[in-house]
């Protein structure tokens, strides 16, 4: 019995407690929980293309920090997530891109050569 009006008390109590708090919240708008990451602005990377795989779709880029990924330059292979950005793009040429991680696999979503 004791710890059955122990446990209402402390439920009383922290009722009392958190009420001031939850009156204060404004219910009447949706929170704004910013734009979903798919959406949100990537920033361009620079890069220097090492080896272009028209057929697979993949690239090889010497690149600086991507940002949006926390990641160090290096150079590694990407995924195209269409054939067609690798279309104009040579070994050697410097770029501007944009890349995701889906599972995984760094998918570049643009791709533009700088001169």
């Amino acid at each position: 019995m004791k710890k059955i009006i122990q446990l209402i008390t402390a439920a009383g109590l922290s009722l009392a407690i958190l009420s001031p708090a939850i009156a204060q919240m404004d219910h009447s708008k949706p929170m704004d929980h910013g734009k979903p990451a798919s959406q949100q602005e990537m920033p361009m990377t620079d890069g220097e293309v090492r080896r272009v795989d028209q057929e697979t779709g993949k690239i090889t880029i010497k690149h600086g920090e991507i940002k949006n990924l926390d990641m160090p330059p290096m150079t590694m292979v990407f995924t195209a997530t269409d054939k067609s950005l690798l279309s104009n793009v040579n070994a050697g040429d410097k770029v501007q891109f944009t890349v995701k991680n889906e599972k995984g696999q760094m998918l570049i979503t643009s791709l533009k050569v700088v001169k």
